[in-house]
């Protein structure tokens, strides 16, 4: 029962404010024990919401509606991405000064700007330069400098916050967002920004048009870079802490050996009539070699347009694009079904393809849609990056 209580605060946010709904739709849920009602992160690329059933029903309808708003502000601010190497409790106190102005029926708890003597309207950054303590030397492991008490409005202290006004949602899970490059972070907000704007046929609610509009503008971000980052993210998704093991014979006193774990990709190439564009697969495959070369790195390549026509593996910087040509319409499931069945399974999968077709519901693995100029994200997971050459 506390796991349908998430979809039922989204179901009334589709109804009441659909842009805000439509957005959160598309992450992935994930229940978690921890006392906070909702949290939100990056993980390993992916948008992911935490929620604690119980904790969230303490709360009433329109207070669990905001919390979630919440959530979905920091994300479309990228605020678990900026954190970099500032101090966490500062961090955390200035991005909810920045977004809890903006939420009529946030908790009175929550952390306003009021409380801390401090104007309305100001970004992160510029909350975060109120709140550090200039000779704080950033311990970044510390409960920081300054409280959140009203009486006092952050006079410098333990960081002790007796009228709870600390972050209600939980914070410590943006860790799992460094993992993340920011530009890549930047390019996933885009995506799920434009997939949202979309199904409410543009009705934005007035606090976010800016943002929004901001984000739908073309990035200017290269392709190269975003499918450079996606890899190198695919290639830490892989990583495993086992890796460093004592050695077998002499326990405690030798250091065991390193395994290399190479990173497993499996390639998609839409080969139906919408993208039988050589030049744009000859593009799409140099730099898939460029990024691979150098690495231990398995590429399974798969080319299919209503099924899958051929299937090929390569070793590191091996792979070329082949000009073989199936026709027909785009049928997006084959591949993903097929990527179930492999093993080792793929760290990630990479499709270039116009994107229309069906495609699965969900999925698993961290997924970078390579869309041709004209293409549609077929779904509202995975990260979209626009091949314009």
């Amino acid at each position: 029962m506390s796991g349908r209580i998430l979809e039922n605060i989204i179901v009334r946010l589709l109804k009441k404010r659909p842009f805000y709904g439509h957005l959160l739709a598309g992450f992935r849920k994930r229940p978690a024990a921890t006392g906070y009602p909702v949290g939100i992160t990056l993980c390993d690329a992916v948008p992911t919401i935490s929620f604690d059933g119980n904790s969230l029903a303490a709360y009433h309808s329109e207070e669990q509606e905001a919390l979630l708003e919440h959530c979905a502000l920091h994300l479309l601010h990228l605020h678990p991405s900026r954190r970099k190497e500032r101090n966490r409790h500062d961090w955390d106190i200035a991005c909810d000064l920045a977004v809890n102005p903006l939420l009529k029926e946030m908790p009175p708890s929550a952390p306003r700007p009021e409380y801390f003597r401090f104007p309305d309207g100001l970004a992160a950054e510029e909350y975060y330069r109120k709140l550090v303590d200039p000779f704080d030397s950033g311990n970044l492991e510390g409960s920081g400098s300054g409280t959140a008490e009203k009486e006092d409005a952050g006079a410098s202290g333990d960081g002790s916050s007796e009228n709870g006004t600390v972050p209600l949602d939980d914070h410590t899970i943006w860790e799992e967002a460094d993992s993340t490059p920011l530009r890549l972070a930047e390019e996933m907000v885009r995506g799920m920004v434009r997939d949202a704007w979309q199904k409410c046929d543009g009705e934005v609610p007035g606090e976010l048009r800016p943002l929004v509009e901001s984000l739908l503008a073309p990035p200017v971000i290269p392709w190269r870079i975003i499918l450079s980052q996606f890899i190198a993210t695919a290639g830490r998704i892989g990583h495993k802490s086992t890796w460093q093991r004592e050695n077998r014979r002499f326990t405690h006193t030798t250091p065991g050996s390193r395994k290399r774990q190479r990173l497993n990709l499996l390639i998609g190439v839409d080969v139906s009539d919408s993208t039988n564009a050589p030049e744009l697969r000859e593009a799409f495959a140099r730099e898939i070699v460029r990024i691979a070369r150098g690495r231990d790195s398995s590429l399974a390549v798969l080319y299919a347009n209503s099924r899958i026509q051929r299937i090929e593996s390569f070793r590191g910087s091996s792979f070329q694009a082949e000009s073989h040509h199936g026709g027909g319409f785009t049928d997006l499931r084959p591949l993903f079904e097929y990527a179930r069945t492999m093993h080792p399974r793929p760290a990630a999968i990479i499709y270039l393809t116009d994107g229309i077709g069906p495609a699965p519901a969900e999925m698993e693995f961290p997924t970078l849609w390579v869309l041709t100029a004209e293409g549609e994200k077929p779904v509202p997971w995975g990260v979209e990056l626009r091949l314009d050459i």
